[in-house]
């Protein structure tokens, strides 16, 4: 079955870096577009970043561009979110997303990790 398990959030000072990451299994990994979305307490799940197949398009949303960065390496089954200039605003659950079209709806996506935690102090 499919899997996708996040790892590397955790607690950071704001200013500070995290680097995620989502490794997948039990899908043909360069036939699905992949996407980093966010939850924070009480409010609804949102869009962060998508990458594209083969990782040559890269979508954010506006309040994580110029900081946040989407990458894939197909040859591990990845995708990494690199994020900088973190602010606690930021923080939040995290979760990578699998579907095979590039979409920043949370609603249509095939499939999900379970989530790794990040928490910006001030």
């Amino acid at each position: 079955q499919v899997q996708l398990v996040e790892s590397g959030g955790g607690l950071v000072q704001a200013g500070g870096s995290l680097r995620l990451s989502c490794a997948a299994s039990g899908l043909r990994f360069t036939s699905y577009v992949m996407g980093w979305f966010r939850q924070a307490p009480g409010k609804e799940r949102e869009f962060a970043a998508v990458i594209s197949w083969s990782g040559g398009a890269t979508y954010y949303t506006d309040s994580v561009k110029g900081r946040f960065t989407i990458s894939r390496d197909n040859a591990k089954n990845t995708v990494y979110l690199q994020m900088n200039s973190l602010k606690p605003e930021d923080t939040a659950i995290y979760y990578c997303a699998a579907d095979r079209r590039i979409l920043m709806d949370w609603r249509e996506y095939d499939y999900w990790g379970q989530g790794t935690q990040v928490t910006v102090s001030s």
